[in-house]
């Protein structure tokens, strides 16, 4: 599979990450209120089995996040969050070498607490920098990958009847200031995340799948989080327990129009998506 991104590496702390073939983030939630309640995982045990399993799995790359972005999900303080993650690090650090972790969170704070303290290689940012002014400079300063998605509103009110004049051309304008924004402060490597179910509805969920190639415009690599997500259950009138076989679906098609990372719960089945797709020489 060839991917049309023009920019097809990132920059880990000195480990270089090639995405001229998709790839996969393999999801390390330790909040206690997940919309997916088996990728919850809290105790040291746990944490250490679901890193093992990534890893061994192929996950390329483990995105932990301690702050639950769930419609509706509840406000936890910056010292709840720092301590959860330190939490988690402290034991995946003495356990492995050598893998590249992504935190889950919008606070600058903690973005400089996590790559200076515990080595953290990628900032992953729901708010795209909207809900910390301090994020873009602390990113340039750290000098670090950052993921920056597309939401309307907060967690707590962003599918209280979200509305769209232009739904894709709204994202794309959203991502053009933020991309020249963070160029200015001379941030290279930037990927994008369309923000699947943050501030959208099911329809618009599946109108920017559809329009998925038009943000390869920005030659940067691309991100989808579809993973067991409500439009996929709530079309199937089924749970988010019983959504792999949708999620695999939305997935192959995410990856035959442009996509460059998976973020995933179900790291294997992705990875095997993957390998046929190549087998098939099947060009996204």
């Amino acid at each position: 599979m060839l991917n049309n991104s023009k920019k097809s590496t990132i920059n880990c702390n000195g480990k270089i990450i090639n995405l001229s073939e998709p790839i996969v983030m393999g999801i390390l939630n330790i909040t206690p209120d997940s919309f997916y309640k088996e990728s919850r995982y809290n105790s040291e045990k746990q944490i250490l089995a679901r890193t093992k399993q990534i890893i061994e799995e192929g996950g390329k790359i483990i995105d932990i996040g301690a702050y639950s972005s769930r419609p509706g999900a509840a406000d936890i303080s910056q010292e709840e969050e720092l301590k959860r993650l330190k939490f988690a690090l402290e034991i995946i650090n003495k356990n492995f070498n050598d893998i590249i972790i992504s935190i889950d969170t919008f606070r600058s704070e903690i973005a400089r607490q996590m790559v200076e303290k515990y080595g953290v290689s990628i900032i992953n940012d729901i708010s795209a920098g909207a809900f910390d002014k301090k994020m873009f400079q602390t990113i340039a300063d750290l000098n670090i990958p950052y993921i920056m998605m597309h939401i309307k509103g907060n967690p707590r009110n962003m599918q209280e009847n979200p509305t769209y004049k232009n739904l894709t051309k709204e994202i794309i304008l959203y991502f053009t200031e933020k991309i020249q924004k963070l160029k200015l402060l001379g941030v290279k490597d930037i990927i994008i995340d369309p923000g699947f179910g943050f501030g959208k509805t099911i329809e618009h969920n599946y109108e920017i799948l559809n329009n998925l190639k038009k943000f390869l415009i920005f030659d940067f690599p691309l991100l989808i989080g579809l993973s067991r997500k409500s439009m996929i259950y709530k079309v199937l009138d089924t749970t988010p327990e019983k959504s792999l076989i949708g999620t695999t679906v939305l997935n192959t098609y995410g990856i035959l129009n442009g996509a460059n990372i998976l973020r995933v719960h179900d790291v294997k089945e992705t990875i095997e998506t993957i390998k046929l797709l190549k087998k098939l020489k099947v060009k996204n």
